[in-house]
């Protein structure tokens, strides 16, 4: 797992991928800490997840939190205008290419991941898979997949004729990863 770990941050951060390990007890705390360090205002969360309601019962000061519960046609514009960060839970990752597996669901429809400004995807080190093969036969791809089924490889970026690049052109301009670890501590924190 250590070194599954350290490939995919290797990968993601070479393109800009901010990577934070934290532990299934303080990933909320360094969530809001990097949400802060942003001057974030909002934050958008999945309808009735997990870690939805971990941050929700958190209730974080100067940070709101905006459940994603209507369909996009009533609420399109908040969205796309007002809304600055968005939190969705990875299904695994590929530490060989250094990509983030979605599998976007009513409750973290796939809008959640490229909209906002800021993406924070939370991860569960144990769900690093070595390569793509290991991830479709590990997860059993082969029995069904979602209708949009998303890697993530970091931010969002293009260049233009002169190759100069851009960031945040056709969805999030910042990838924020939380490798949430099993173990009480996260690697690298001191005893």
């Amino acid at each position: 797992t250590a070194q599954r770990v350290g490939r995919l941050r290797a990968a993601m951060e070479a393109v800009k991928t901010e990577v934070h390990d934290t532990t299934e007890a303080n990933w909320v705390e360094v969530l809001l800490n990097i949400a802060t360090a942003k001057g974030l205002r909002n934050l958008l969360i999945g309808a009735d997840t997990p870690h939805g309601a971990a941050l929700q019962a958190r209730a974080p000061a100067g940070l709101a939190l905006k459940g994603y519960s209507e369909s996009i046609d009533a609420w399109r514009d908040v969205l796309f205008d007002d809304v600055d960060a968005a939190l969705t839970l990875a299904k695994s990752a590929i530490a060989e290419t250094g990509a983030l597996v979605l599998w976007p669901t009513p409750a973290e429809p796939r809008l959640m991941s490229l909209v906002p400004s800021v993406h924070f995807c939370l991860l569960d080190a144990a769900t690093i898979h070595a390569d793509f093969h290991s991830a479709i036969t590990a997860e059993g791809w082969k029995d069904g997949l979602p209708t949009n089924a998303l890697l993530i490889s970091g931010p969002s970026k293009t260049a233009d004729i002169q190759q100069t690049l851009a960031y945040g052109a056709h969805g999030p301009r910042e990838l924020v990863l939380l490798v949430r670890h099993a173990d009480a501590k996260s690697p690298g924190e001191a005893a």
